[in-house]
């Protein structure tokens, strides 16, 4: 019997160790570390949102159902956190006090919550109370920190895309985007505009990477959404590098730079699969034929484009083809809102997500570095 206690002990230790180590990695560590708890938290608790989420067909149920998601799931984490814990210092308590589960419930949870209405006697027992009480008061002022640092990443991100609905409409479209900058003959200050886009991107990046539940932190217009915003930058600098006939953009190309490195840093987290050294020529999700029509509207609205429609083409898919997978896997996963050459082919669910194992990172897949220009 005393073996069986002293196991029991070392199981609730080592319970407790490792649900405070996972808080650690969550909240404090400042960089994308997979933790197995987060995923048997969240991974269940996603699968059940989206398939709720699918009970319906209109997107005004999937946004209110997705929107629940980021909040629920930080608080079923915390709630975790401290379950785990109560139950770790329970067996702890059982095998060192040789006294039954109900009693050792009792104070493993008047330790844990710093209630004090249940007393023990000797010094390890204290000690331990001690040390469950200081883990408990630990994993609440991670929570208090956790917030405040996560909603201010997420207004950082929220004020692009907010204001891209002035330049873009709603939903965010990069042919709006350009005609509206043409019409208001701001083309050569398209460059300051892909600056301060390739800044948000690595914001995004930094942010979304360390905490992950932003990824599904929706944003208070049900028809905004940073995949739909970051898809719309990257297609509107492609399009401008590619077939507007304007003086060299290199804005343009570090601002695609940025956005599909970004992304790419974000579907790893989630194990999304795509080519990490994609070529041109390789497929992509937008048509020539929807390219063309494309082309058509943006000359009839008055802009300059170039003349070789095909060599335009080909720059365009060389561009598309380093963040085409990742963006339509990134506006599945999320159920972002409908949006042309983004979500409305991906979503609402036509297909499945391409999530295998969340947190597993894939050896041998580092994000690509393709060149300055659309390689041939």
């Amino acid at each position: 019997m005393l073996g069986v206690r002293i196991a029991v002990v070392a199981a609730g230790l080592l319970l407790a160790g490792w649900t405070a180590l996972s808080a650690v990695r969550t909240v404090i560590l400042p960089r994308s570390v997979p933790s197995l708890l987060d995923r048997l938290v969240m991974q269940p608790l996603l699968a059940t949102m989206r398939a709720v989420a699918r009970l319906r067909g209109s997107f005004a149920w999937r946004d209110r159902v997705m929107a629940m998601y980021g909040p629920l799931s930080m608080v079923a984490l915390v709630v975790t956190w401290l379950v785990l814990v109560l139950v770790g210092f329970m067996a702890v308590f059982w095998g060192v006090e040789q006294q039954g589960w109900a009693d050792a419930f009792h104070e493993s949870g008047s330790s844990l919550l710093t209630l004090g209405f249940a007393s023990v006697d000797g010094t390890v027992l204290r000690a331990l109370s001690f040390v469950e009480a200081t883990l408990g008061f630990g994993l609440l002022a991670l929570l208090i920190t956790y917030l405040p640092t996560l909603y201010a990443s997420f207004q950082r991100r929220e004020r692009l895309v907010a204001l891209l609905e002035v330049r873009a409409g709603t939903p965010a479209s990069a042919l709006v985007m350009l005609e509206r900058t043409h019409r208001i003959e701001w083309l050569d200050r398209l460059g300051d505009l892909f600056s301060e886009w390739e800044g948000w991107f690595a914001d995004v990046e930094e942010s979304h990477t360390t905490f992950p539940v932003l990824s599904f932190l929706r944003s208070p217009q049900p028809d905004r959404h940073w995949v739909v915003a970051a898809g719309t930058v990257l297609d509107a600098a492609a399009l401008t590098d590619s077939t507007l006939d304007l003086p060299a953009q290199p804005q343009a190309r570090l601002a695609i730079r940025a956005g599909f490195v970004a992304l790419r840093r974000i579907a790893d987290f989630f194990d999304i699969a795509y080519d990490p050294e994609p070529r041109q020529g390789d497929p992509v999700s937008i048509t020539r034929a929807e390219f063309d029509e494309a082309c058509a509207r943006l000359e009839e609205a008055g802009l300059p484009l170039r003349a070789d429609r095909d060599r335009a083409w080909l720059d365009f898919a060389g561009w598309r083809v380093n963040y085409d997978a990742v963006l339509l896997a990134l506006a599945d996963l999320t159920m972002a809102p409908y949006a042309a050459w983004v979500s409305d082919r991906s979503t609402p669910s036509h297909r499945p997500v391409r999530v295998r194992r969340w947190g597993r990172r894939r050896e041998g897949t580092p994000a690509g570095e393709p060149e300055e220009t659309p390689r041939p």
